[in-house]
């Protein structure tokens, strides 16, 4: 395994290789907060928070993802890279997990090699770049919604986190969700507000409150 020093500088040299610098997407009006602590999906736009949904999560609880299989939802930020109808979910809108983070904390911990890493970090120099999703960090993280609906199914959506790692919400809430998002929307998913200053100067809407 390269040291430490010699990773940083490659990486360094990678990021700053012309060839693959895609040309910076326009800024989006909107941007997505999840706070997993509060199961918590939000819409901002600039310095107000104009939507909220209760959001089912990962399956395996507190922490980010690490490792394929651990049906945690990660932490950290990425963007919406692609979205699409889905038989099982309604609709699935897609994020680019593995992350830069993601992938350095994997292979510290030997779980994925030096040409994953460089993939990885390659993927997300591009606009809308989909990083590998079938090594050991898992993939095919996004936001979804529930699929067919019965009175059962949205009981369980709304006291259990029920997923494998994703973010869900009910049907409804996807397509309001999809007027304010596409291709390049920032997603930050938080454990607790706390977590990030994201919150420092932003006005909520009088029917929008981050206590429940």
């Amino acid at each position: 395994m390269p040291n430490f020093l010699l990773l940083f500088i490659s990486l360094a040299l990678i990021l700053a290789s012309p060839p693959v610098i895609a040309t910076p997407p326009t800024e989006l009006p909107y941007e997505i907060i999840v706070i997993k602590s509060k199961r918590l999906l939000m819409v901002k736009k600039g310095a107000r928070v104009i939507k909220k949904y209760h959001a089912a999560l990962g399956q395996g609880g507190i922490g980010g993802k690490r490792v394929e299989g651990d049906k945690r939802t990660p932490e950290g930020e990425y963007e919406i890279v692609d979205s699409w109808p889905s038989r099982k979910f309604y609709y699935f809108i897609h994020l680019n997990y593995p992350g830069r983070q993601d992938a350095m904390a994997g292979y510290k911990k030997g779980l994925i090699s030096w040409e994953e890493l460089i993939h990885i970090y390659r993927a997300h120099q591009e606009q809308n770049g989909v990083p590998p999703q079938q090594t050991r960090l898992g993939g095919f993280i996004g936001i979804h919604g529930i699929g067919e609906e019965t009175n059962q199914k949205l009981a369980i959506h709304h006291d259990f986190d029920w997923t494998r790692g994703c973010i869900a919400l009910t049907n409804a809430e996807i397509d309001e969700l999809r007027q304010f998002i596409g291709p390049g929307t920032p997603v930050t998913i938080l454990n607790d507000p706390a977590d990030k200053r994201l919150f420092v100067g932003i006005n909520v809407e009088s029917n929008i409150s981050l206590a429940d």
